[in-house]
């Protein structure tokens, strides 16, 4: 077999994550001390999911670490994975207090309690200010999925922020005490869709989907238009990472020993056209044929069973 390895996918660094987290981790005990005080669920609220999010940085950090160690025997395509892992992981944590933060709203819908809207404001006013510091920070990071998990959690506190500046607005305006639980429930709801939509991205890849920006088939038209080659079968595309792709195909070529001019082509072409790094082809003589080269194959399996009949 006739393959080709490319490398070449970006790797992120761990040092805004580890920053974010000491960071969001402070203010979360400040958050909370003070949602307390004020009776504040939504800044409570708020509060453990920052707490949550401290979690979330140091897990994506770990996994940026880790996706930065080079392959081996035992991980032969490295751990570019590991960031996939972590943002399943992150998304899940995220389902997790959704459903705790509305159950909490619900019960205080129904059973309304005092707030002090003068701390909300303050408190929310200033963790509003730090997440839109973090976010802009991973915001210019690479868009990986580690990434987006992580970002998924600073977003999900910055609604929280403007939710709890909301809620002590209107409480000092009317003293209306329903719209802190009701703002509650609100951002429960956004973050459920985006953590809902970051797992099945991330399942995707782990069930080796084909990329979304990538069609199978115009691949493998592009690739049986080049020069020299027959057809294309038995095609896969799948996803190392979030910001690598892989391919592996048979190719059927006229001639064998046109296969060097050949495979470059298509290294070309999966690279500047689709943006393929790794890419693993086969070359099979078109003087079988698919149909032969598959007969072949299917003998050379049963050949043991055969024998063992005889």
């Amino acid at each position: 077999m006739m393959g080709h390895h490319h490398h070449g996918d970006r790797k992120q660094s761990a040092t805004p994550f580890i920053v974010g987290m000491i960071i969001t981790l402070i203010f979360a005990a400040v958050e909370f001390t003070f949602g307390w005080i004020a009776g504040s669920l939504a800044l409570m609220g708020d509060a453990a999911h920052m707490a949550s999010d401290s979690f979330a940085l140091a897990l994506a950090a770990g996994a940026a670490w880790l996706a930065q160690r080079p392959a081996s025997k035992v991980h032969s395509f490295g751990f570019g994975r590991a960031e996939v892992l972590a943002a399943m992981i992150n998304a899940t944590v995220l389902l997790l207090i959704v459903g705790a933060l509305g159950l909490a709203a619900i019960q205080r819908l129904l059973d309304p309690q005092p707030v002090q809207g003068n701390i909300v404001f303050i408190v929310g006013s200033i963790g509003l200010l730090l997440n839109l510091a973090l976010a802009i920070v991973l915001l210019r990071g690479e868009r990986t999925l580690n990434n987006r998990g992580a970002l998924l959690h600073v977003m999900g506190d910055l609604m929280g922020s403007i939710a709890a500046i909301s809620a002590g607005v209107v409480i000092l305006l009317t003293g209306w005490m329903p719209i802190d639980p009701i703002l509650t429930l609100f951002i429960c709801c956004l973050i459920l869709v985006a953590a809902l939509r970051l797992l099945r991205d991330a399942g995707h890849i782990v069930l080796e989907g084909v990329p979304k920006h990538l069609d199978l088939q115009q691949v493998g038209e592009a690739m049986a238009g080049v020069e020299g080659v027959r057809s294309i079968h038995d095609l896969h595309i799948w996803s190392l990472s979030s910001t690598q792709t892989a391919l592996s195909a048979h190719v059927l070529v006229d001639e064998l020993q046109d296969w060097p001019g050949i495979h470059w082509g298509l290294e070309q072409l999966l690279q500047e056209r689709f943006h393929i790094e790794h890419s693993t082809l086969q070359p099979e003589p078109a003087i079988l044929g698919a149909t032969d080269v598959e007969a072949l194959r299917k003998q050379r399996d049963s050949g043991p069973e055969q024998d063992g009949e005889r």
